[in-house]
């Protein structure tokens, strides 16, 4: 499953959702080469993965005050968020298999 969240959906699409099922935040930006390279891939594990996650979509442009707020200085930057807390991150864009690595580590 996959949402594009905004500021004013942050907190229901992102924080109490997480308190149900992990999420999966992509801090992106259309003019990031690295995060058009890394949003198929992040897609593609998503749907492989079958709803044990939700991946949100957040385009950092348009949403400055949640990336301000959860420290986002470099894009792509992905949080995953468990009971309403950032629990791991990691910026850049990685291989599927690094991010399913990264993924198995903490579901």
């Amino acid at each position: 499953m996959e949402i594009n969240v905004t500021d004013e959906t942050f907190e229901k699409e992102v924080i109490e959702k997480s308190k149900e099922t992990p999420v999966v935040v992509d801090f992106w930006a259309s003019w990031c080469g690295p995060c058009m390279m890394l949003g198929p891939t992040l897609e593609k594990v998503a749907a492989d993965y079958e709803g044990k996650f939700v991946l949100a979509k957040a385009e950092t442009d348009k949403n400055q005050n949640q990336a301000g707020k959860y420290g986002v200085m470099s894009i792509p930057s992905v949080k995953l968020f468990k009971n309403g807390e950032v629990v791991d991150e990691f910026v850049g864009a990685l291989p599927e298999a690094k991010i399913k690595e990264w993924i198995d580590a903490k579901l």
